[in-house]
């Protein structure tokens, strides 16, 4: 049996079901761009606050920029007001193919709002919030959710029924609850059930790493198609892999040549698009990543984060790399 095939949400038809997943911080332009050269079905911005757009704040417009894409882009919005949530939709409805609600985020700054994985604790609100977006909405609309607030408060399965029943031409589920935070293992029990409890396309999230973690991921719960979101950073290249692994093809080694080429257009990307002084910034916890596990690499790291030349980052990058005993 292959897992691996294409993926249609609403109207819009996936090349693959392996997806990148929104994450703050981390899925801005140049990522998306460093991740679709190896090829995921689809890809998500960082999350955008719907009361941001409702205020026309230009800086959460800038989180929306797709520019040098490749289409499909699905865009995630949060917020908890109806209002906010309706025209926030009206202005993604030119510029995303996708519009994708986050019910997960556990972040203390998002759910004292009542946003995030706080409307877990308010399904009648989410409902209200899924049924108006849909409604609003000339693309697919999706949701992304939790299992539940804590282990007293598990609706996921109830969640996704009443996702369904607003409109939603697909939902996420992550199979840790908020109080997790992103601790422990995902719940691969909880995400099977919720697909059994659907219609629509069920994504799976949470704990997938590899190859074998995707399999485990398709083969225990039975969903249409899984997301990656940590594993990912540092590491684009895991699209391809897990592609190639389900396709039952050998797995090719990332050279330490071809991570510090992946680097260095990484730098140039962000640098490109935001400026030497932010993108260098913006750059520094990508490079950790990069980098971790690699010799030296705590040492590396203080010395880039002190770097605010793109010249000398370039220079310290590459004689890093030059300096690794294994390069091929």
């Amino acid at each position: 049996m292959s897992y691996l095939h294409k993926l249609k949400i609403g109207n819009v038809e996936l090349e693959n079901n392996i997806i990148l997943a929104p994450m703050a911080g981390i899925t801005d332009l140049p990522f998306r761009i460093m991740c679709k050269r190896y090829n995921p079905g689809l890809v998500c911005t960082e999350m955008v606050s719907a009361k941001a757009l409702y205020y026309n704040d230009e800086k959460t417009k800038l989180l929306l920029n797709t520019k040098y894409e490749k289409r499909p882009i699905s865009m995630q919005l949060f917020g908890s007001d109806i209002e906010s949530m309706k025209i926030a939709t009206r202005y993604l409805n030119d510029i995303a193919d996708i519009i994708d609600i986050n019910m997960g985020c556990p972040a203390p700054k998002v759910v004292k709002n009542g946003d995030g994985s706080k409307l877990l604790l308010d399904l009648k609100l989410a409902k209200e919030i899924v049924s108006v977006v849909v409604e609003e909405s000339k693309h697919p609309v999706t949701v992304k959710f939790r299992k539940g607030w804590d282990e007293n408060t598990i609706v996921a399965e109830e969640a996704a029924k009443i996702f369904e029943e607003a409109g939603a031409s697909a939902i996420t589920i992550h199979g840790r609850t908020r109080a997790q935070y992103y601790s422990g293992n995902t719940d691969l029990e909880i995400i099977k059930r919720v697909k059994e409890s659907v219609n629509i396309p069920v994504i799976g999230n949470g704990d997938i790493t590899d190859g074998a973690s995707a399999l485990k991921m398709f083969k225990y719960t039975g969903v249409d198609g899984i997301m990656i979101g940590r594993a990912s950073i540092g590491n684009p290249y895991i699209f391809k892999k897990i592609q190639d692994f389900l396709n039952g093809q050998n797995l090719q080694t990332v050279t330490n040549k071809e991570k510090l080429e992946t680097i260095l257009e990484h730098i140039k990307l962000e640098i490109e698009i935001k400026g030497e002084n932010i993108g260098i910034k913006e750059m520094r916890k990508h490079l950790s990543a990069y980098i971790k596990g690699l010799p030296k690499s705590a040492e590396a790291r203080e010395k880039i984060n002190k770097i605010e030349n793109r010249d000398e980052l370039e220079k310290y990058i590459k004689e890093y790399f030059e300096n690794l005993l294994f390069v091929i």
